[in-house]
């Protein structure tokens, strides 16, 4: 009669999904934001971990003291045509 019967069970999987996401129970809702955070969470963490940012400041600093140190050692650059 209806799509229940059909064997593999896909209404009634796709009849819980539509409940969960469509409720906007307050535990369906925390669940949500809950399995949103791993998602993005873990590979944030998994990519930040030991790792030292330096800031824009650092970059310039380190530029800067190449950039003389390069200048100071008297080669020439080289010559663009």
């Amino acid at each position: 009669m209806g799509g229940e019967t059909t064997g593999s069970g896909g209404a009634w999987f796709r009849a819980r999904i539509d409940h969960f996401l469509y409720s906007g129970e307050k535990k369906h809702v925390v669940a949500g934001i809950a399995i949103f955070g791993a998602i993005f969470g873990v590979p944030w963490y998994l990519m930040t971990r030991g790792a030292k940012h330096d800031s824009h400041q650092d970059y310039m600093e380190r530029a800067n003291k190449a950039r003389s140190e390069r200048l100071s050692s008297g080669q020439p650059s080289p010559v663009k045509e």
